[in-house]
């Protein structure tokens, strides 16, 4: 019964392209986040699901170096790649990363990762409306998975791998995970546009050399020292994305006939 961190990653980003393959002090943003996750007590393993796309050999390259596994599938169907991901794997218990977070916290992950196995939940999550952005973990069963592989026919379900889920409430049992830390939802610590880049480049030269575990609490304490760091990308949209992918959103066809 594996639980093992699935992070997603891919180069073409739409208004960052490479962004994941950014380099801060030597290191790129990609590793940051892997080393980061691999601190989580309560994960057994680490994967990377990556595309077939030819640019996305250097992640594989990358990926492999570190001695992690990676898996290569689709581009626009995140979904798919996560659950062919899982599948290959035999990963009971997916806890869904993103590449762009390079300052999660393991110690976020394994709060939520406790709070699913506690709960009996299909489906448990941090809470965007009282979590940084940034700081976004998500754990499902490979049974919820595979129902969202399965049932999700609009592109925005297929793009964005939890939203058929959290959509359907009378299918899964779902678990929000509250933050400790009020008022702090608003902050933006996820890797989207340049300016976030900016940013995230300043927290990690200011806390990583002194302590590369930092915590969520020692981020909010050198902000609240240095408040005018966050002016560099304050006016991002949260969820950017995910907007575009509904305005664009249609409904698709799809062929569910798994091949062994």
């Amino acid at each position: 019964m594996k639980t093992q961190a699935i992070i997603q990653a891919r180069y073409g980003a739409t208004r960052l392209p490479g962004k994941v393959l950014l380099k801060v002090m030597n290191k790129t943003i990609l590793e940051y986040v892997i080393e980061r996750v691999k601190k989580a007590r309560r994960l057994d393993d680490v994967i990377v699901a990556t595309t077939v796309k030819k640019e996305d050999l250097e992640i594989v390259k990358l990926v492999s170096s570190l001695g992690i596994s990676v898996y290569c599938g689709s581009e626009e169907d995140v979904l798919d790649r996560y659950y062919q991901a899982a599948r290959a794997f035999k990963v009971s218990h997916i806890v869904r990363i993103t590449a762009d977070c390079p300052l999660i916290d393991p110690r976020v992950i394994d709060r939520v990762v406790y709070d699913y196995f506690n709960t009996k939940a299909d489906y448990c999550a941090t809470t965007e409306d009282t979590f940084p952005d940034g700081e976004d973990v998500e754990v499902f069963s490979f049974g919820t998975l595979k129902s969202a592989w399965q049932n999700a026919n609009l592109l925005s379900e297929r793009e964005h791998v939890s939203s058929y889920i959290t959509k359907h409430p009378e299918k899964f049992k779902l678990k929000n995970v509250m933050c400790e830390h009020q008022g702090v939802s608003f902050k933006r610590w996820t890797l989207d546009r340049e300016e976030d880049f900016q940013y995230i480049k300043i927290v990690l030269e200011n806390l990583y050399p002194k302590n590369p575990s930092f915590s969520m609490e020692d981020i909010l304490k050198f902000l609240e020292d240095n408040p005018h760091i966050e002016e560099i990308n304050k006016n991002v949209i949260r969820n950017e994305g995910y907007i575009k992918s509904l305005k664009e959103d249609r409904r698709i066809i799809r062929d569910t006939n798994e091949i062994f």
